[in-house]
């Protein structure tokens, strides 16, 4: 039987492009300045973004069952700003083909649990959505993701907060329940767990 997913590659999809479209105009700025709160500077981040997408694809494609596919991907040292975001993109896309590819029933290994191609997808979307803002907000640049992303993403990976955030828009609900922010009667979060594993497991 085949098993439908809530968080899809369309939602990977349209949340890199959000990203790059929201970093693409300080493409000519200096990344070497602080991610947001992050201790690495922007071109960090984004190769971090690229990296890690593509961790999940490897997870994806080889199934280890209790460790990561042992590997890191970087971009050059002389890559320019555009093209360190174009290897955040890429990561993102690599992860896409993955997951549009995957059996649903697929398991792979996560430190929160043995994922299925949904919880990569979903993964993805916060590493470049929260690593995203990150950029922007040291590059002083706007960032405004998609709602109904971002409202699929928090149901996947953090179901518990569905009930208790549903007043709250879900992009800030996202920040809460990763530890990024406050929320009026609510503390920022010391320690966060997102849920790898499918719900019904």
């Amino acid at each position: 039987m085949e098993l439908s997913m809530t968080v899809t590659a369309d939602d990977v999809d349209t949340a890199i492009s959000h990203v790059v479209a929201a970093l693409s105009p300080a493409a000519g700025a200096d990344w070497s300045v602080q991610a947001g709160t992050l201790e690495w500077d922007c071109r960090q981040t984004a190769e971090h973004i690229g990296d890690c997408l593509m961790s999940y694809a490897g997870q994806i494609v080889t199934r280890p069952a209790g460790r990561y596919v042992r590997f890191m991907a970087n971009a050059d040292q002389d890559a320019s700003p555009a093209e360190v975001l174009e290897f955040a993109e890429t990561g993102a896309r690599i992860l896409i083909a993955t997951v549009l590819t995957a059996s649903p029933q697929m398991r792979a290994y996560h430190p929160t649990g043995m994922a299925d191609p949904e919880g990569f997808a979903a993964m993805g979307c916060v590493e470049a959505l929260l690593h995203g803002q990150d950029i922007a907000h040291g590059l002083g640049l706007p960032f405004d993701p998609p709602r109904d992303v971002c409202a699929r993403v928090l149901a996947r990976m953090f179901p518990e907060a569905v009930a208790a955030l549903e007043a709250v828009d879900p992009w800030q609900a996202l920040l809460f329940s990763t530890g990024r922010t406050e929320l009026p009667g609510r503390p920022r979060l010391g320690q966060w767990r997102w849920r790898g594993a499918p719900l019904t497991e």
